[in-house]
């Protein structure tokens, strides 16, 4: 069987450096907010070319923490709206909610899966204080014409980045495109822990300053408590093993792009819709995600032919029970691509041969001979 992700064999490869960082954690005596989260805070800052980063416990709390503390800056408050895209994973919508803050569900372009900047100006009101661009699969949204937006109507622009480590726009790296922007580094990410974490950048000094505080208890100083905070926080064992894997993170993503691009050239079945990719720099493979009208018959093949694949993601974020306020509600597009999506599998240490091999089973897939029988 071809896995979807083989982390234990992606991690082999930097075992002798995650046990020396995991050694020297313990060694240290120091396991919170000590010197490996600041040194890899400092590090990820440089490396996507901003002011501030502040490790948080995970990528959803990254989003909650940067919306939280624009409500204390009182930017924001209970009500307003942040407009966000209907396709896309749960914890991008669940962030606003999460404050108290109503999400207006945009549409995407059905050829890149990403919010469609042509749809957003007619979905802003007097309420809308911010545009929340979620850089779906790894790839960077259309963020020149998202902040014009932005500016004419005096909005933040708050990124999703969690799929996006290491993509560009224009010369600038997700999490330095907007206002602020949040970072999961679940271990399937790209750049991925050996467990839950998360990262908000800015270059806003009072927000990196609130956020550091909101999720330290509320505290700038110990035993000091300025907000009615919560614990988020990055740990040192995590933050160590994020400083070996930053090293390489470039060198993935190249390695990524080459599997990419042998699929997109390779793959010849009429039948599957391969990814539309805008500028090779704009896109970092976290998912290599096709479209099939026969996507359960396509899915079913592939596990009979060794093929691990995933569904990135089965049900939209309307169509959820915990937002059963909107399942009554029509996004066709979302809809469409939530039915046809299927995620092949893409990895830095995907063999060659295990990639053609998919190449090979994708483009003898014929649904009709099956109906025919």
């Amino acid at each position: 069987m071809i896995p979807f992700l083989d982390l234990k064999t992606i991690n082999a490869h930097y075992k002798d450096a995650l046990l020396e960082a995991c050694n020297r954690v313990i060694t240290s005596g120091w396991y919170i907010h000590g010197k490996e989260c600041e040194a890899f805070e400092t590090a990820f800052a440089n490396y996507c070319g901003v002011k501030h980063c502040v490790g948080v416990a995970n990528g959803l709390d990254a989003l909650i923490l940067i919306i939280r503390a624009y409500k204390e800056l009182g930017i924001m408050q209970d009500g307003d709206e942040i407009i966000v895209p209907s396709n896309t994973y749960i914890a991008s919508i669940l962030a606003i909610s999460a404050n108290q803050l109503t999400p207006i569900l945009v549409e995407p372009d059905i050829n890149t899966y990403l919010i469609d900047p042509t749809q957003i100006e007619q979905h802003i009101t007097s309420r809308t204080k911010a545009i929340l661009p979620v850089h779906l699969y790894g790839q960077t949204c259309q963020m020149d014409a998202i902040n014009q937006i932005a500016k004419r109507y005096h909005l933040k622009v708050i990124e999703d980045s969690a799929q996006s480590h290491g993509a560009f726009f224009n010369n600038k790296r997700s999490g330095n495109l907007g206002d602020a922007s949040g970072f999961s580094f679940y271990p399937g990410k790209n750049l991925g822990a050996l467990g839950d974490g998360g990262a908000i950048t800015t270059n806003d000094n009072d927000l990196a300053q609130t956020i550091r505080a909101l999720g330290n208890y509320g505290s700038h100083k110990k035993y000091e408590n300025l907000y009615k905070g919560t614990n988020s926080r990055l740990d040192e064992i995590q933050a160590a093993m994020l400083q070996v894997k930053l090293q390489f993170l470039d060198q993935e993503i190249a390695q990524r792009r080459v599997i990419a691009n042998y699929y997109r050239e390779h793959i010849s079945n009429e039948k599957i819709i391969v990814p539309l990719v805008e500028h090779q720099d704009n896109h970092v493979w976290h998912l290599f995600v096709i479209r099939c009208t026969y996507r359960d018959e396509l899915q079913s093949y592939l596990t009979q032919n060794g093929i691990q694949t995933l569904i990135h993601y089965p049900i939209p974020p309307h169509k959820q029970a915990a937002y059963k306020e909107w399942n009554s509600c029509s996004y066709p597009i979302s809809e469409t691509i939530h039915n046809t999506v299927l995620s092949l599998p893409i990895s830095a240490h995907q063999t060659l041969e295990e990639t053609h091999k998919i190449v090979q089973v994708l483009n003898v897939f014929n649904p009709c001979k099956k109906e025919e029988q």
